[in-house]
């Protein structure tokens, strides 16, 4: 078996071309993999065209390279924390496809899978699949580029959308654990869309806070075989890069702050 360890992030990316388009895993702020996003910027790449979830927020995540104008177009599902990615959009400097979540998650997967495209009967109905979603605005404001029409069938009386799979070029993941030949095994809500881009990327990159030995993971337990993955950094916990950012912080008040508290009344 290959050892795919690169020594970096820096030498994990260097081949990554302007205009490439990326499959990015993880869930808002949780199992990105911030040491690829990182080196990719540090890197001077543009052009890019990204497939994840959300874009990041404004100084984390995909959002330093949208900050910087290297983003041209995003294929996502939730795009409502980062005000830059707003004012991009409406500009007419970003063109963006609105995808339904489960379609965006079956659309990395089916393509990993091999196959083509898939009919659901999410967005049927609708400018999903009627067309007319502005995916480009014009610097005035009128829409440049608006979403095609998509075939509709009909199965068993219900109406189906037909969706395209996705197959990048590259796939950027985070996995919590992973060994030398390119096993994965993710954490929690990491889970989301990680072995999903993991799939569909024709390379895929891996970032693992935990490195071990070919045969230290029990098969049972690898959520990503390592037939997706070709190559494998290790960015352990405690590096600058192993920061777990809260997306939205909420601080409930305690019994000593809340309106009209006793403690309160008296300060």
């Amino acid at each position: 078996m290959i050892d795919k360890v690169v020594a970096s992030a820096a030498e994990a990316v260097a081949d990554i071309h302007d205009g490439a388009s990326l499959a990015v895993g993880g869930f808002g702020l949780c199992g990105i993999p911030v040491a690829l996003i990182d080196a990719l910027h540090r890197h001077g790449t543009k052009g890019l065209e990204t497939v994840s979830n959300n874009c990041g927020v404004d100084d984390w995540g995909l959002g330093i390279l949208l900050r910087d104008g290297r983003i041209r177009r995003t294929i996502s599902s939730y795009v409502g924390e980062n005000k830059e990615f707003a004012r991009q959009y409406l500009a007419g400097e970003l063109e963006v496809v609105l995808t339904p979540q489960g379609t965006l998650a079956e659309k990395l997967r089916a393509g990993g899978a091999g196959i083509p495209a898939f009919y659901t009967t999410a967005g049927v109905g609708t400018q999903v699949s009627d067309g007319g979603l502005p995916q480009k605005y014009d610097a005035d404001g009128t829409i440049a580029i608006a979403s095609e029409p998509k075939e509709v069938r009909t199965f068993n009386g219900a109406d189906y959308v037909l969706e395209e799979s996705l197959t990048p070029d590259f796939g950027l993941v985070h996995a919590w654990k992973g060994d030398r030949h390119g096993n994965l095994v993710f954490h929690a809500t990491a889970m989301n869309f990680n072995p999903l881009c993991a799939m569909a990327g024709k390379i895929t990159i891996a970032e693992v806070e935990v490195l071990v030995e070919p045969g230290e993971l029990d098969p049972e337990h690898v959520h990503i075989p390592g037939i997706f993955v070709q190559r494998v950094v290790h960015v352990p916990a405690g590096s600058e890069h192993s920061e777990k950012r809260i997306e939205k912080r909420t601080v409930s008040l305690s019994a000593a702050s809340a309106p009209g508290s006793t403690e309160q009344a008296g300060a």
